[in-house]
């Protein structure tokens, strides 16, 4: 079955990098465009950034232009969230979709299967 498996979350200071891994298998991975969501406490979820097959991607918040940064290896079946200048607006559970097609959106209507989420803390 399809499955998608984040990792890489903790405790980070402020000013300080985390990069997010997203496991998938039960699908043919080089297929579908896979999206990052987040949802910080007592807010809802918000899209975050997309990938595409080919690589192509996009980031969706602006406050994670210049320090997002997201990739795919499509032999290892993982995108990748490369995360600096964290700071505490980062806090919160980080989620991985696969997009039911191979094209982005921005929208957690889009997306067909989620990963349970991994936790990101930013604090001193």
């Amino acid at each position: 079955q399809v499955q998608l498996v984040e990792s890489g979350g903790g405790l980070v200071q402020p000013g300080g990098s985390l990069r997010l891994s997203c496991s998938a298998s039960g699908f043919e991975f080089g297929s579908y465009a896979i999206g990052w969501f987040r949802q910080a406490p007592g807010k809802e979820q918000e899209g975050v950034s997309c990938v595409r097959p080919n690589g192509e991607n996009t980031l969706y918040l602006d406050s994670a232009k210049g320090r997002f940064t997201v990739s795919r290896d499509n032999a290892a079946n993982t995108v990748y969230l490369q995360m600096s200048s964290l700071a505490p607006d980062d806090t919160g559970v980080y989620y991985c979709a696969r997009r039911s097609a191979n094209i982005c959106a921005r929208f957690p209507g889009a997306y067909d299967y989620w990963g349970q989420g991994t936790r990101i803390t930013v604090s001193s």
